[in-house]
């Protein structure tokens, strides 16, 4: 067994009943990547577009390729075909245009609502109370080709754990009440993606259903 096929084994060995491992494979070559994929990881998280498209085609057609990574309007199209899941959608105009793509190839995709909690202001998504006001408004209803399944966020990149646990609480938070207020009636709003390699076991504690491992799986970035 492989170095990585082990350290695939040892997280998912403290994942709890429902929460899935996201193996984030960027600047990591297809190599290593299907390492992973013989050891059973099947989902695996990129943050560029054209490295996800580029991958794609050279590792097996029952990989779920997800986007978690900052994604512009431009290059939603090019990652359509090849994507099961869109992580971080941080805007209105993103959502809307990810749903004309979609309908384009006669799709549905599912995605999560990116909450930006941290503390460093180079971090993306939906402040809570803009969320909240554009779910109260309707801004997210008719879209027949988008799957909302959840939220993800990251958390402040701190030694300070107690600033990192109380992050990840308001997420768990804000998912409840807008699953409470918007989506009691669609089971399928049931995703929270946080924490990563140095605090994802903070992340399961409060309620994470996806946790995104790289630099624990595949070591350093290969740049």
């Amino acid at each position: 067994m492989s170095d990585i096929a082990d350290k695939i084994e040892l997280i998912k060995q403290q994942l709890p009943l429902g929460v899935n491992l996201v193996a984030v494979s960027k600047y990591h070559p297809v190599e290593m990547l299907q390492q992973a994929y013989d050891a059973g990881q099947r989902i695996f998280g990129e943050n560029h577009v054209q490295e996800l498209v580029a991958k794609a085609p050279h590792l097996p057609g029952d990989v779920q390729w997800h986007m978690i990574g900052h994604l512009q309007t431009n290059k939603v199209r090019m990652l359509m075909p090849h994507v099961s899941m869109i992580q971080s959608i941080d805007s209105v105009k993103l959502l809307r245009t990810v749903e004309k793509e979609a309908a384009r190839i006669d799709r549905v995709v599912d995605v999560l609502l990116q909450l930006h909690v941290a503390r460093e202001t180079t971090k993306t998504g939906f402040a809570t109370g803009e969320l909240l006001s554009v779910l109260s408004v309707g801004e997210l209803n008719d879209l027949p080709h988008v799957r909302i399944r959840g939220l993800m966020a990251m958390a402040t990149n701190t030694d300070d754990q107690i600033q990192i646990e109380r992050e990840f609480q308001l997420v768990s938070d804000t998912f409840r009440l807008i699953k409470e207020e918007f989506f009691s009636a669609h089971d399928e709003f049931d995703q929270i993606s946080m924490g990563m390699s140095d605090d994802w076991q903070l992340a399961v504690k409060h309620g994470a259903t996806l946790v995104r491992v790289g630099s624990a799986i595949f070591g350093p970035r290969q740049y």
